[in-house]
């Protein structure tokens, strides 16, 4: 489990900004969760990114009028860092009284910030009100695990869970959950998400998979760790020889984070929100 430093603002009662701030970010290296699967930071085996949405995004023009926006970034997987969240939410809450010539301006200022606390090129992009109309709601594809009906007593990551259908042949399959619930390392409360897992491989045991996702429902684990626990499970207890992993999180605070981790050569999974986010 992740252990977080105390410095963190993450469950620590906090004053909201009243002036831009961008020494309110605090980053996390990402090694801390990686050591408890241990995966060195030079022998990864995955690609891929960490996409925030911010819901919540204001600014004021010269003349003191105010927009709003929807903010788009996206951490590649092989950043030294990742953003604390709460601390995430007190920057961009900083900007909320802060004058900006222009949309590339802030752009251009969140971007360099953001590539500072977590050590790496960041991509950023903002969606203005009068594009909002053509934000898309999409919805996983594939089989839906949760059809099942079973007998469920472990909530509590169990890795034992995860196996092949005996004398399966190699098969290339989609399958979800909305099932996944972890919990913040910090302040116990509730994270849901829906995860996407796309493989070629052995069969999956489809019973076992979803008693595995289930199990995550008592782990304390921040979402990038969760979902990297899932992949390196998978991969070490399935074999499979491609491998996909999603997890789109509902949003807390005007904030959803949705990790992508993939085997190289994968295609990326498109950005739009599902209907819980």
């Amino acid at each position: 489990m992740i252990k977080p430093s105390n410095s963190l603002t993450l469950g620590q009662v906090t004053a909201y900004p009243s002036a831009y701030d961008p020494g309110l970010l605090f980053p996390i290296s990402r090694q801390v969760g990686r050591t408890d699967l241990s995966l060195e930071a030079d022998r990864l085996p995955f690609v891929g990114w960490d996409l925030w949405n911010a819901y919540e995004v204001s600014w004021l023009t010269p003349t003191g009028m105010p927009r709003v926006a929807l903010l788009r970034v996206q951490v590649d997987a092989l950043s030294p860092s990742i953003v604390e969240s709460k601390s995430f939410k007190l920057y961009l809450n900083s900007i909320n009284q802060t004058q900006f010539a222009s949309s590339q301006a802030l752009l251009d200022t969140l971007s360099r910030d953001l590539c500072a606390v977590c050590d790496s090129p960041v991509k950023l992009s903002l969606i203005e009100s009068a594009e909002f109309a053509q934000q898309r709601i999409t919805e996983p594809s594939g089989i839906c695990l949760d059809d099942q009906d079973l007998v469920i007593d472990r909530y509590t990551p169990d890795d034992s869970l995860l196996c092949n259908v005996p004398t399966s042949g190699v098969v290339t399959q989609s399958v979800y959950s909305r099932l996944l619930k972890s919990n913040c390392p910090i302040t116990n409360q509730p994270d849901w998400a829906c995860v996407q897992i796309d493989y070629t491989g052995h069969q999956i045991d489809l019973v076992g998979l979803l008693k595995y996702i289930v199990s995550f429902r008592d782990h304390g684990g921040f979402h990038e760790h969760c979902v990297e626990k899932i992949f390196t499970d998978i991969m070490r207890r399935c074999k499979a020889s491609k491998l996909s992993v999603y997890a789109r999180y509902t949003r807390r605070g005007g904030l959803d984070i949705n990790p992508w981790r993939a085997t190289p050569g994968m295609a990326a999974p498109e950005l739009q929100r599902s209907a819980r986010q």
